[in-house]
């Protein structure tokens, strides 16, 4: 897809509304639009991407994510199952374990290994799926560590990133148990800094011993932009969603 008419026949095709998206440098909600009629299309800049992707509406109950390691030899560890939930298209708090049912949660983890193979993944992938009707679906995939694995760090045996060094160097995986029963994590966004730049009241989040704080070193706070990520753990995820959340609009406020 590349044009308006284009676009008219994928949505005669998939039906409206649909989700067109850039065929690159889409990720965090930029480069991706829904598109309720062909009206609809007439705003889009076409020539900002030579490629146009263009994917049928789909409901689903949840999104749940999978971060994979593999090595050379094909040994595989998937780390428990991450519930996602967005905000204005941007991954906005993750927690783990993920509260579906386990044979949903054992499909998704299943699927996700099967697609490291498929791809010949060395290192780590994280696949993000729709749940559905107790079903799973593949929405999206990363050869990286991801967003939703940042929870890790805190919240398991072995973080990503140090799983992601032990796979590619084909060295025993180490183990993805959660260290508590429950963690969840929190993006922090450029919207939390100042019109001048100034970054928020950290002090306030760190009087609480159970928050972590990481921030990514950016230089510039824009609008949109993941600048770092609050982490806790604990015995309950409702009430770590809850106190996380308190955590970050002491930033806001």
């Amino acid at each position: 897809m590349h044009d308006q008419a284009s676009l008219v026949a994928a949505g005669e095709e998939l039906g409206w509304p649909m989700i067109v998206k850039t065929a690159t440098s889409g990720y965090d909600g930029k480069g991706q639009c829904k598109v309720d009629s062909p009206e609809d299309g007439l705003g889009i800049d076409w020539s900002s991407c030579d490629l146009w992707i263009a994917e049928k509406c789909i409901p689903f109950d949840l999104e749940v994510s999978v971060v994979v390691a593999r090595t050379p030899e094909g040994r595989t560890t998937a780390f428990p199952v991450f519930e996602n939930a967005h905000r204005n298209h941007l991954l906005d708090v993750s927690d783990a374990p993920a509260r579906v049912p386990t044979p949903v949660a054992e499909q998704a983890i299943q699927a996700a290994k099967a697609a490291t193979d498929v791809l010949d993944v060395v290192g780590l992938l994280c696949v993000e799926f729709f749940v559905s009707e107790g079903a799973v679906m593949i929405n999206e995939v990363a050869p990286r560590p991801h967003n939703s694995g940042h929870l890790t760090i805190e919240g398991c045996e072995t973080s990503q990133f140090e799983q992601h060094v032990r796979a590619i160097c084909n060295l025993p995986l180490g183990s993805t148990q959660l260290r508590s029963d429950a963690a969840c994590m929190a993006n922090l966004l450029g919207d939390l800094w100042s019109n001048e730049g100034e970054a928020p009241p950290w002090c306030h989040v760190l009087e609480d011993s159970s928050v972590s704080l990481h921030l990514y070193g950016k230089a510039t706070a824009k609008p949109g932009r993941k600048m770092g990520h609050l982490t806790m753990t604990g015995d309950s995820i409702e009430t770590l969603i809850q106190r996380i959340h308190a955590a970050r609009e002491q930033l806001e406020q």
